[in-house]
Order: structure tokens, then C-alpha cells, then sequence
């Protein structure tokens, strides 16, 4: 399977329940030893300046922090877009413009990035469970844009990423949120 650093996993309809039920998860990392990503379209009820006041001011709206998923829950990690030729300090690519960026280190000025989120968290996967999930069909693996990153829409987000797929995969953006009550 071809590395999935920098693209998409959408749940399908498979993943009824749980933390991962519509996600879209953008993937950080993927090698033979594992799989590594955050969830892009889970706003939490609680503020960035609440828990990283220092933040508050450089994150996208909505500024509030994000559920990167099940794993490490209690631990934050930001990413960050930067614009053509900028290269903030504390900021590590993972994929073309997008990267993570160190919470530990200074606050960078406000606008120094296209878009910047703060997750809880993140997904894990160990050596071949991920490929095993997308071989039973409970993950599509879509492109990734830079704004899926930042989306000032996130609850619409897993429907979006659909809509604009090619194909039969675009129907799934229709499919109902509780199949039983169709």
C-alpha cells in the first residue's frame, strides 16, 4: 500500500460508532511500523484560549480545540499551513505546507500561518491495522486540500470531502446518518 502521509481517511459508513464515526483524518505519518494521523472535523466544547491562552490569537476559527482522537487524549498537538515561502519558527513539515508545529516554543505572530488548529489527542494505528481497517472497507483515502485543515465548517467537513470525490464515491456524502431509520 502506497505511504498515506499528507492525504485523507474518510470513514464510510462501516464505522457506526465511536470516535471515528464520519471522520476525516488527516495523516501525519505511515510506514511498516504504523500509522499516525488527527481527526480534522471534531470541534471540542473548549476553547484554545482556555487551555493555551497564549494561542488564542494565531489559531483559525473556529478557534475552539479539536479531537485528534482516541490516543493521547491528554496531550495537545497543533498543525499548521504556512504560506508559500514562510517557514515559521517551531513549525516541521509532515506533508508540503502542512506541518506540526511546537507548542512549546514561541508564539509565532498572528497571519504567519494560513491556518493553524490545536488538537487533543491523536489516532494510532499499529503495524497493519490501519491496512487491514481500509481492506474491509471502513476507510476511503481521498487527496487532502490545505484547507480541510482549516475549515471554518468542520461539522460539514467528512460531507464535503465526499461531495467533491469523483465517481460513485461522491454518493456516499448522501448516505444517512442512521441507515435504521431510512
Amino acid at each position: 500500500m502506497a505511504l498515506l502521509r499528507g492525504r485523507l481517511l474518510v470513514a464510510t459508513p462501516l464505522i457506526r460508532v465511536g470516535s471515528f464515526w464520519r471522520s476525516v483524518v488527516f495523516m501525519l505519518d505511515h510506514s511498516d511500523e504504523g500509522a499516525l494521523g488527527v481527526i480534522v472535523n471534531r470541534p471540542l466544547n473548549a476553547a484554545v484560549a482556555d487551555v493555551l491562552p497564549q494561542w488564542a490569537d494565531v489559531v483559525t476559527a473556529p478557534t475552539q480545540l479539536f479531537d485528534g482522537g482516541p490516543v493521547g487524549s491528554d496531550a495537545a498537538l497543533a498543525l499548521g499551513v504556512v504560506h508559500d515561502g514562510l517557514v515559521p519558527h517551531g513549525w516541521h513539515q509532515m506533508a508540503d505546507r502542512v506541518g506540526l508545529v511546537d507548542l512549546d516554543g514561541p508564539v509565532p505572530a498572528s497571519g504567519q500561518f494560513a491556518g493553524l488548529r490545536v488538537f487533543a489527542g491523536y489516532a494510532g494505528w499499529g503495524v497493519g491495522q490501519l491496512e487491514g481497517e481500509i481492506d474491509e472497507g471502513s476507510w476511503v483515502i481521498v487527496d487532502a486540500i490545505e484547507s480541510d485543515l482549516s475549515s471554518p465548517h468542520p461539522e460539514t467537513l467528512w460531507h464535503d470531502v465526499l461531495l467533491r470525490q469523483p465517481g460513485d464515491l461522491r454518493l456516499m456524502a448522501s448516505f444517512p446518518p442512521d441507515p435504521d431509520l431510512n
